[in-house]
């Protein structure tokens, strides 16, 4: 630890982490609350909800030693590696699907959940790792490693090499299925190779192309996927009268009749809920684990996925707001290390970690809110979870490490 105040850029890195760790410590403390309601009611810990906050905690202490090691060599060590990391990530992600499509895996290895096969058992800990969530800094580092001192990215063929090195992971995480980290993994393949000199026409091409196909792929898309989309335009009560009353919009809109009643308690029961809890909060909140949605959890995923809405229905609008200004901090302190890195591979590793975290933020909110489709994507450092915790601190471990080397001159 001492080693932290050596080196470049430590202000910027220390207010990373202390933000970063700010964050961390929220999270517990609101994963704590929604396992300990401080008012009694008919609140039933079916989830086992009350000792959540604990494995967090140890994850983060993990976290914080994984943040350490990963700070004990230099990022090109991970850049040089990135590969080989890189085709472990696919081993794993390969591992789950042979699982779910071929032949089962024995059940101390595979963990399956909900019909989703998504997380590996480590052999004698009693944890479960989740392939996808390595993948998102090992794709960021890979693909930053794969960028680099390249200069043809200016012609539109260029970009087939990028393209291929994405959808490789992606196509394997969609059949998990999640389509989440697919859409994560795609924002951050635009935002790197249009970094990296990708020119913008380019890439509206590809994007209108996607637009152009978009009808195919909707109809190729599982009904319970076409729902969690359609919900965004549902909200709207003259579409759902208008699906109700129209058969062949409904079909388009969720693959089946459209009935209010299975919108208000199956399609839009998260959704619904979640807006809820985020308004109830007003402008202060009811308090340290109070409010009606953590005193009768009427929230499902209320400690993952929807854990935005508990600290907004806790502390309100300004808890909100102080959340997203810690955020803030996190992602300039990011870029303020891309930013004049003179090496290509450290710039891009930098600025595409920082994206990374930008990117699920503003989509958990939005999900959260009801301005963005339900992905599944989680709130970093928030939303309960070990793996995602945990590559979330290697990633800021990353960031760290990049502004302590950052050289001095173009001369690497």
């Amino acid at each position: 630890m001492p080693n932290f105040f050596k080196g470049r850029l430590v202000f910027v890195r220390t207010i990373l982490l202390l933000s970063t760790l700010a964050i961390v410590a929220w999270g517990i403390i609101t994963i704590y609350a929604v396992g300990h309601p401080a008012e009694s009611g008919n609140f039933r810990d079916t989830e086992g909800l009350s000792n959540y906050w604990k494995k967090q905690a140890i994850f983060a202490i993990v976290g914080f030693a994984a943040f350490l090691i990963v700070n004990m060599f230099s990022y090109r060590r991970f850049g040089s590696a990135s590969f080989l990391i890189y085709a472990f990530v696919i081993f794993l992600l390969a591992l789950l699907l042979v699982d779910k499509y071929l032949f089962n895996i024995p059940d101390f290895l595979i963990e399956e959940t909900r019909n989703i096969h998504a997380w590996i058992k480590i052999p004698f800990t009693g944890l479960n790792i989740q392939p996808s969530e390595i993948c998102k800094p090992a794709y960021v580092i890979a693909l930053a490693w794969y960028l680099r001192y390249r200069s043809n990215y200016r012609k539109f063929s260029a970009l087939i090499g990028p393209f291929i090195f994405t959808f490789l992971p992606a196509i394997l995480i969609l059949l998990e299925p999640d389509l989440g980290t697919v859409l994560l993994i795609i924002l951050i393949l635009f935002s790197m190779i249009f970094l990296a000199g990708a020119k913008g026409k380019h890439l509206l091409i590809i994007i209108l192309l996607a637009f152009l196909a978009a009808p195919l792929l909707w109809m190729m898309i599982k009904p319970y996927q076409r729902i969690r989309i359609s919900s965004v335009f549902l909200q709207s009560e003259n579409l759902r009268k208008a699906a109700q009353e129209n058969p062949r919009l409904a079909k388009i809109l969720v693959g089946a009749n459209f009935s209010t009643r299975e919108w208000e308690n199956s399609w839009g029961y998260h959704l619904i809920r979640s807006k809820y809890a985020v308004a109830s909060g007003g402008f202060t909140g009811y308090g340290f684990r109070k409010g009606p949605f953590i005193k009768y959890g009427f929230l499902p995923f209320r400690h993952n996925d929807f854990i935005f809405a508990m600290i907004a229905q806790q502390w309100g609008f300004i808890g909100c707001i102080l959340l997203l200004l810690l955020y803030v901090v996190i992602i300039v302190c990011g870029l303020e290390i891309a930013r004049d890195n003179y090496d290509p591979f450290a710039r891009l590793a930098a600025a595409g970690i920082t994206l990374m975290f930008a990117i699920q933020v503003i989509v958990n909110i939005s999900m959260t809110v009801g301005l963005m489709p339900i992905t599944g994507i989680t709130l970093p450092f928030v939303s309960y979870g070990g793996s995602s915790l945990l590559f979330s601190m290697i990633s800021i471990g990353l960031l760290n490490n990049i502004g302590q080397r950052r050289p001095f001159s173009s001369n690497i």
